[in-house]
């Protein structure tokens, strides 16, 4: 990107940070992470320009301002789920709502793959899983497929692994994001076609209220790790008006930060798959209770709030 093009696009940004000062935390440290990749991208491309030395000065201010009382690293740790990763939700909901239409579209194939073939469901989960549901079905217990591990060690199975699907899938966006449409429709089909075999044989109700005690964040955070693989694939596929390798590091940054914040999200999940989905016993007030409870927390934490934070930090004020 031209110099002049970098100044017109930001100097307007940066002018309202320099006049209008203040003394929100929160504002400030938006302010402060805006200005740092700023920084850093003049230091890249104008080093010995008076724009760098501007930044440079400007930043430092920020800086002093932020840390004239030092906080202790928790805060960064706070500020991190805080600020940073609704901020990257808000500017990538267009990317991550791609992921989920891709995933929608392709666990409805898997229903429909399912509904005119009797064999598909054995192709895409193994003979050995719907010989073993049937067997469970005709005993009375369909789910009973979580009772058969020990809780802990089937937590420290489980969790890691599906970290590693996670973060697998958010690499996969190197491949200009075939890689990552790849998994979300393998995961797609497999749910769709499950949950249609279920419904096939008369236990998609049992199903519904044992698979998503723990699937409500499992797959949702799937879908978002697709989506944070997606973000990086935009950065090769659309520089805009930067190098592609200046968008590829912006967005392989802005990837990389969703990837890692939905760790803790596999920690609950996992945590709900070892020691409660196993419960399948459990009233269904309980059921609908914590799957409720799931599905509104995402839609809080991944759509409302980051909008929200989005607004009013622009309008340079902390949200309530």
């Amino acid at each position: 990107m031209r110099e002049a093009l970098f100044l017109r696009q930001n100097q307007e940004r940066w002018k309202q940070y320099e006049t209008q000062a203040t003394t929100d935390p929160d504002v400030l440290a938006a302010r402060f992470v805006a200005l740092t990749d700023d920084l850093a991208y003049a230091q890249t491309f104008y080093p010995q320009s008076p724009t760098t030395a501007y930044l440079n000065s400007l930043t430092g201010k920020l800086h002093q301002a932020i840390y004239k009382n030092k906080s202790e690293r928790s805060g960064r740790f706070l500020q991190f789920w805080k600020r940073e990763l609704p901020l990257v939700v808000a500017r990538n909901q267009r990317t991550l709502a791609w992921a989920m239409g891709v995933f929608v579209l392709c666990a409805l194939l898997g229903a429909l793959s399912a509904a005119y073939d009797e064999t598909f469901i054995r192709a895409v989960m193994g003979d050995g899983y719907v010989d073993m549901t049937l067997e469970n079905i005709r005993h009375g217990d369909p789910m009973g497929v979580y009772k058969q591990r020990g809780e802990v060690s089937m937590f420290f199975e489980i969790t890691p692994h599906n970290i590693r699907v996670a973060l697998l899938t958010f690499a996969a966006g190197l491949t200009l994001g075939i890689g990552t449409a790849y998994l979300l429709f393998q995961n797609g089909l497999m749910i769709g076609a499950f949950q249609y075999f279920c419904f096939k044989q008369h236990v998609l109700k049992a199903s519904l209220l044992t698979i998503w005690i723990h699937g409500t964040l499992e797959i949702s955070s799937i879908v978002l790790a697709g989506g944070a693989g997606f973000v990086m694939a935009r950065g090769l596929l659309f520089p805009g008006t930067y190098s592609r390798a200046e968008a590829f590091r912006h967005s392989a940054r802005e990837g990389l930060k969703l990837a890692v914040g939905l760790v803790p999200l596999f920690i609950i999940a996992g945590f709900l798959e070892s020691f409660v989905t196993r419960h399948t016993e459990m009233p269904v007030p309980a059921s609908l209770f914590i799957i409720g409870s799931s599905a509104a927390f995402l839609g809080w934490y991944f759509i409302w709030y980051p909008r929200r934070l989005q607004r009013e930090l622009a309008a340079g004020n902390s949200p309530s």
